[in-house]
């Protein structure tokens, strides 16, 4: 069988930003987003950004963890006998803080669960944001940007956590490639110890991190551990080509933490 040959990119904006050059291409059907020449997402395949969201409110409500059957984890910690997940969702609706806009398929998920009564959308690059209003980007996020739940704050994420003490139910991370393999150095920070203590802090007792990855981390999940969280779990998403995509899950204990 003969190779597929992709078709080429074809640039249709390109602008510099505070962070470096963030970059919106058209490959045949799909765009795809580039930041300081690193590939990010494109709209071929949601999948696993759709995950990062449906996760953690199944993780914070007690439903299934994947699409019509059990997650399949690579590994996980055994939940405590009490679990939080059982407990109900507030009068008020779940908080979600969702990091990384990128190609809107996270929030277009996120707006389409009633369960989420506030949605933070946390993305530094205003670029994006705009290919999102109105742009080249607008099918994919849906509308969701009128959403009258959703919130988009532009900002760089490590510093709109620090004032976000106990603010949010989930934090649905995607800014990277994952934990390995980061856009700029400055993002290393939010997968340190003090980055992922920050995270913590961010969240309600019992709230859940939902971080998406490029590929499976175990180094990651130790991390977690020895930052305080509880109930990690990495659950692989199949790619056509290559070794998995990935969510990783944590949970803030419910006690002191």
């Amino acid at each position: 069988m003969p190779d597929v040959i992709e078709p080429a990119a074809e640039t249709v904006e390109r602008r510099e930003g505070p962070y470096g050059e963030v970059v919106l291409r058209r490959r045949g059907g799909h765009f795809e987003i580039i930041a300081n020449g690193c590939f990010l997402m494109d709209t071929s395949d949601g999948r696993s950004e759709r995950l990062l969201i449906r996760a953690a409110l199944d993780a914070l409500t007690g439903g299934a963890t994947t699409d019509g059957a059990p997650a399949d984890p690579v590994s996980a910690d055994p939940a405590p006998a009490d679990p939080v997940s059982a407990d109900p969702a507030p009068a008020g609706g779940l908080s979600v803080l969702i990091g990384g806009l990128g190609v809107g398929f996270s929030l277009a998920e996120a707006a389409a669960e009633p369960r989420w009564g506030r949605i933070t959308v946390v993305e530094r690059e205003r670029a994006v944001v705009d290919w999102h209003r109105g742009g080249h980007l607008a099918p994919f996020s849906a509308g969701a940007l009128d959403d009258p739940r959703v919130t988009v704050v532009e900002r760089d994420l490590l510093d709109h956590l620090r004032g976000a003490h106990g603010a949010h139910d989930a934090l649905c991370l995607d800014i990277d490639n994952g934990p390995d393999w980061t856009v700029t150095e400055s993002n290393d920070s939010l997968y340190s110890p003090g980055g992922l203590a920050g995270c913590l802090r961010a969240l309600t007792p019992g709230g859940v991190l939902a971080v998406w990855s490029a590929r499976p981390s175990t180094r990651f999940e130790d991390a977690l551990r020895a930052a305080g969280f509880a109930e990690v779990q990495t659950i692989p998403v199949p790619v056509a080509r290559g070794v998995p995509d990935a969510v990783h899950l944590a949970r803030r204990p419910s006690g002191p933490t």
